[in-house]
């Protein structure tokens, strides 16, 4: 799976929002959210556009102004933030796992494209912006960190 640098860095900006909701800050300007975590500004700013249309994030106007969540962190997963910016958890040559067909040796391809994405939905979705905010992942996610092998390359 390839994680691309846009979900990376809305993912990074979210938190920061979530952080800001926890504390009771306020509105952090797109500058001040490329400057906390070294993001490039131009890019954060398509990013956002696509996070405002998903209503992840609300704007707000004025020498105040700057983004906020749109809804708690705790009802915002990792997953939304990731479809928002980067469309489907997964795709086969532009199709959804669930639409691919192969023939013959092939046949049972698309049975195991579906259980990634099903792996994949498992953890993303399962997991807030405030479980990742906090460090509070949910069991599953724990359970997949303490594998003997998670952290090795392969």
């Amino acid at each position: 799976m390839d994680i691309s640098a846009r979900v990376d860095y809305a993912v990074r900006a979210m938190l920061i929002l979530a952080e800001a909701a926890a504390e009771g800050s306020g509105p952090i300007s797109i500058d001040a959210l490329a400057t906390r975590q070294d993001l490039p500004r131009k890019f954060l700013e398509a990013i956002f556009a696509d996070l405002r249309r998903a209503d992840l994030v609300v704007s707000r106007r004025g020498s105040q102004g700057g983004y906020v969540l749109g809804r708690p962190s705790k009802d915002i997963s990792v997953a939304d933030v990731f479809r928002a910016v980067d469309g489907p958890l997964a795709e086969v040559r532009g199709l959804r796992p669930h639409e691919t067909e192969y023939q013959g040796v092939a046949a049972h391809l698309p049975s195991l494209w579906v259980a990634v994405r099903a792996s994949l939905r498992e953890v993303l979705d399962d997991t807030s912006l405030d479980d990742l905010r906090t460090g509070d992942l949910p069991d599953r996610v724990r359970e997949l960190l303490a594998a003997p092998d998670a952290w090795r390359n392969r």
